[in-house]
């Protein structure tokens, strides 16, 4: 996994090398962009932490950015720092699922309270996404018969049903049933019920 960072796009230098310094001694990484453009360019779905976007740039718009990151299915959490004529456009990002916005001059302690805020929220979200990924992927490796125990099992059903059900011997669900818990990495049927929940 990359490293989490504050990505801070503004094509103010001024305001990045503050930002940036603002951040350090809160003990946050950052990384500066001098454009919309050139933050996109590096943009990958690995990436990250969370976005500082200036609402107003040359060039490429922070929203025109923040709809591109949308369509890219981003999750980086995006925090716009707006001048107060764009109040009203930081209020719909929100909506369309912004973290925050900040109307200049920034309030330092909490803009970079929220900043931690965010990079915190991205860092479950990744946890919890490399879960479903990881309980997808021992789902992939059983057999379909595998699977169609897994379902029995699932639904509470007794090695004995499940054998009638199927028309196959005890002995062959066991070793089935041992196969998928050890696949899943489980002990008991609850544990296996509760993981697949986890994992969505």
């Amino acid at each position: 996994m990359s490293t989490a960072l504050a990505h801070l796009v503004d094509d103010d230098d001024a305001i990045r090398d503050a930002l940036a310094w603002l951040l350090k001694t809160r003990g946050i990484a950052s990384a500066g962009y001098a454009s919309a453009e050139e933050f996109l360019e590096r943009w990958t779905p690995e990436l990250a932490g969370c976005v500082v976007l200036d609402m107003r740039m040359g060039g490429m718009t922070g929203l025109d950015c923040f709809d591109r990151l949308c369509e890219l299915k981003s999750t980086l959490p995006v925090i716009f720092l707006t001048g107060h004529g764009d109040v009203p456009m930081a209020v719909g990002a929100l909506k369309k699922g912004a973290f925050d916005f900040f109307e200049k001059p920034v309030n330092d302690n909490d803009l970079a309270e929220r900043v931690a805020q965010a990079l915190a929220q991205h860092a479950q979200q990744r946890q919890a996404s490399a879960a479903v990924d990881s309980v997808k992927s021992r789902i992939s490796s059983l057999t379909p018969r595998e699977r169609q125990i897994m379902e029995l099992v699932l639904a509470g059903k007794y090695n004995k049903v499940i054998a009638d059900e199927l028309n196959i011997s005890m002995r062959t669900v066991e070793v089935h049933r041992a196969n998928l818990f050890d696949k899943m990495q489980v002990k008991t049927a609850v544990e296996l019920a509760n993981l697949l929940k986890a994992g969505g």
